[in-house]
């Protein structure tokens, strides 16, 4: 899953809710990633107000990751993002990549 554009702190809540959705739909063992870019990086951080929601989603096997290049282009680093997060170089290489190899996409 892929968040676009500005992301608030409920539309950010909204993707997760879909994540956990997929999980309790899919096939145990599926592996579910949101890839977060764009300023809505920020919502990642340590003590966000997201962090309820993406503590929720964490709990369920949803792997959440940041976009490096997002991360800098807010002013941050990989060390401010809150426990357990994730953070890949590029989203665009990350979301083509295992598409490659067979993943699903879903622009949320």
């Amino acid at each position: 899953m892929h968040t676009v554009g500005p992301l608030e702190q409920d539309a950010l809540t909204g993707i997760l809710r879909s994540a956990a959705n997929a999980r309790a739909a899919l096939t145990p063992g599926t592996g579910i990633e949101v890839v977060v870019r764009g300023p809505g990086v920020k919502l990642l951080a340590t003590n966000s107000p997201a962090t309820e929601a993406v503590k929720s989603a964490r709990q369920l096997d949803v792997r959440i990751l940041a976009c490096g290049n997002s991360v800098r282009s807010a002013g941050l680093e990989e060390k401010d993002l809150a426990p357990g997060m994730g953070m890949v170089p590029a989203a665009i290489t990350h979301l083509a990549q295992p598409q490659w190899g067979g993943w699903a996409y879903a622009r949320l």
